[in-house]
């Protein structure tokens, strides 16, 4: 543990944990929010703040889109995609995916404007308050993984007949580990 860490620490324990919660809570909005990161308690904002900082990454300032980016040696926005999960086993949720008019519309959105237009994806396993591992995995290989599912999803009839018709598909870990480079 750090010092600063430490010096932290031991000043709160001093307080009731629920103190501690607050002002911790507080303090987290209040560096978020300072830095153009957005709300860190919504969904799961915090441990792409997280992930984006332990890749030197810099955090996206919309909830939309792209989680991450970089500037590259071209000056061009590089844009990446982030998946977190706090489960046993590392694995990527792609939930809430839009529901286009037919399987042509649906396939080009998906590679256009929603998992292929991101050349390298990030999945982590969070482990209490850090991350356990992390892989890359190019977007090529997770559009390759992806589109059947979401293809086979798209027309299922119990997806049309849900009350929330949108589409959820997974990247497992035998998905990440065959196609991905562990990083840490």
């Amino acid at each position: 543990m750090n010092t600063a860490l430490g010096i932290i620490k031991a000043q709160l324990n001093t307080i009731s944990p629920e103190e501690q919660y607050k002002i911790l809570y507080e303090l987290t909005y209040d560096v978020c929010n300072s830095n153009n990161w957005g709300d860190p308690f919504s969904y799961a904002r915090s441990r792409e703040i997280y992930m984006a900082i332990e890749l030197g990454h810099i955090m996206a300032d919309t909830y939309s889109g792209e989680d991450a980016f970089i500037i590259d040696q071209n000056n061009q926005k590089v844009k990446f995609e982030y998946k977190s999960t706090i489960e046993k086993n590392i694995k990527g949720t792609y939930n809430g995916i839009s529901v286009k008019d037919n399987l042509e519309e649906q396939l080009e959105y998906i590679i256009n404007e929603k998992i292929g237009c991101y050349p390298v994806h990030y999945f982590s396993r969070f482990v209490g308050g850090t991350i356990a591992e992390t892989w890359s995995v190019p977007g090529d290989k997770v559009l390759n993984v992806l589109l059947p599912k979401i293809a086979k999803q798209y027309k299922s009839k119990t997806l049309k007949q849900s009350a929330d018709p949108r589409i959820g598909v997974n990247m497992s870990m035998t998905d990440i580990k065959k196609h991905g480079t562990r990083i840490k």
